[in-house]
């Protein structure tokens, strides 16, 4: 196994919600197991490549609606030419204060728009998907969020999706 940085502060969310339910004398959690195969495409050239960006921070822009509780699966599509001072935060299952510091913590909007402008990657998408992770029904994820999200990516037609997880 490769060991991080050791500058970075590397939290084991999965242990410490294992911890949490037990100390509460709840059952242990249940995490999604999904046994198919999944599909893998073959491998693209990052350079002539159309990247979307799907992102669960809760991160939307000044005048959309905010995300509001824990198992909202709505979404929101973030144009990826977006001032960054635009962008805010709705979560309630991680500490937003570093993502509303800089969002890009969470959406990495400059670094991709820089990756792009460098020819590392062809181009961005011109919408990011964002949701509010911490859905707790996971029925609710595969039957709305998840449809809806791969919808708006058809329409997008990417080579590669980069997904950022919080």
């Amino acid at each position: 196994m490769i060991e991080p940085p050791a500058q970075l502060d590397v939290v084991d969310y999965i242990q410490q919600t294992r911890d949490s339910y037990s100390s509460l004398g709840y059952p242990d959690y249940r995490w999604a197991h999904n046994p198919e195969a999944s599909v893998i495409n073959p491998p693209v050239d990052l350079a002539s490549s159309r990247l979307a960006v799907v992102a669960s921070g809760g991160i939307y822009v000044d005048g959309q609606v905010a995300f509001h509780h824990m198992d909202d699966t709505s979404h929101r599509r973030i144009p990826m030419d977006v001032d960054v001072d635009e962008l805010r935060i709705s979560h309630f299952a991680y500490d937003t204060t570093d993502a509303k510091a800089d969002p890009n913590v969470v959406f990495p909007v400059e670094a991709l728009r820089a990756l792009a402008a460098d020819g590392t990657i062809g181009s961005l998408a011109p919408t990011g998907l964002t949701f509010m992770g911490g859905i707790y029904s996971q029925r609710r994820v595969r039957e709305e969020l998840i449809p809806a999200l791969t919808d708006d990516l058809r329409e997008m037609a990417p080579d590669v999706v980069l997904l950022v997880p919080v």
